[in-house]
């Protein structure tokens, strides 16, 4: 007698098609300044960064760590604060799919070609529920230096004029309703909360990300009724020893310090804030913490554990902390 062994039938794998686009990092900001060469000077000979170009109101600069033509734009106008914030997205045919998405949730948008903004490939462009100008795109043009870093994991040789300064980290903004905001930047945009300051009446500060960041985007409780504003852009420095250089600098200019030098709770981000002539806040941040697990459970401070989240150490923040904004 003989038996036969059945086999299992094996099935064809099914290609799962992922049909959500997806926000993939922070590409640069657009500030808008009413001192436009007093700006230039801060951020370039003072911070450290690079102008790429210029193009009417606007100039556009770099960090020595960034390989894109441009990450910050300084635009003069009649006050200070966010013109624009611009994220690329996770692939080519993406900026199509945010389109369709925007039109399926009711989001108003513009859909803009290649070439319509400076280095820049097809742009989506909306307003957010608080105001804030955005743009979505994949495409960019790298930045070509004149002289190439042997080093080829960096984009040019390091130069080092003022503080040095390495890249755009993150940026802060503000609104009314924070668990508005923090549901609005999670349903559409796809964010995810990796930290909040929660009291009973609702969260005051929200920390989010689309990268392995601990954030990309902060957002702030405004009780002003204003919309759109600006609490502070942020610049990456490689270690906290350059921030305390920084903090001499500062003294050394006559910057206004707005707070630190500090850690906070927070992100775990060794920082100094100050104001930029045109009257924005920019904060210099070293430090923070990785985030690779897609099963992350957001960190949520309250109660008696908010004050150790706003300043680890380094002294009290001021109140005009949470209520200046641009």
């Amino acid at each position: 007698m003989t038996s036969t062994v059945t086999q299992p039938q094996t099935s064809q794998p099914q290609v799962v098609e992922v049909s959500t686009p997806r926000v993939h990092n922070l590409h640069h900001v657009e500030v808008f300044t009413p001192k436009p060469n007093e700006s230039l000077d801060f951020f370039t000979r003072v911070l450290g960064l690079h102008e790429t170009h210029r193009e009417g109101q606007s100039v556009y600069l770099r960090g020595a760590g960034e390989w894109a033509r441009y990450s910050t734009i300084l635009t003069e106008a009649a006050q200070p604060g966010l013109g624009h914030m611009a994220w690329q997205v996770a692939e080519p045919d993406q900026v199509e799919g945010w389109a369709r998405r925007f039109r399926d949730k009711g989001v108003e948008h513009k859909l803009e070609a290649g070439g319509s903004r400076f280095a820049q490939g097809d742009t989506l462009s909306f307003t957010g529920p608080f105001g804030h100008r955005t743009e979505l795109f994949y495409d960019f043009e790298r930045y070509e230096p004149e002289a190439a870093s042997k080093l080829l994991s960096q984009p040019v040789r390091f130069p080092t004029p003022g503080i040095g300064a390495r890249r755009l980290d993150h940026l802060n903004i503000t609104a009314r309703n924070v668990d508005e905001a923090r549901d609005w930047y999670t349903d559409v945009l796809g964010f995810k909360l990796r930290e909040a300051a929660r009291t009973p009446d609702g969260d005051i500060g929200v920390w989010m990300s689309v990268t392995s960041q601990v954030h990309d985007l902060a957002i702030m409780r405004d009780g002003s009724g204003e919309r759109g504003r600006l609490h502070h852009i942020a610049y990456y420095l490689d270690t906290p020893e350059t921030l305390l250089r920084a903090a001499d600098t500062f003294v050394e200019e006559g910057t206004p310090i707005d707070a630190g030098p500090g850690k906070h709770g927070l992100t775990q981000a060794f920082f100094i804030y100050v104001f930029e002539p045109g009257g924005n806040r920019v904060e210099l941040f070293s430090g923070g913490y990785p985030i690779h697990g897609p099963d992350w459970q957001p960190i949520i401070w309250d109660g008696a554990n908010i004050e150790k989240a706003i300043v680890w150490y380094g002294g009290q923040l001021p109140d005009t902390f949470f209520t200046v904004a641009t």
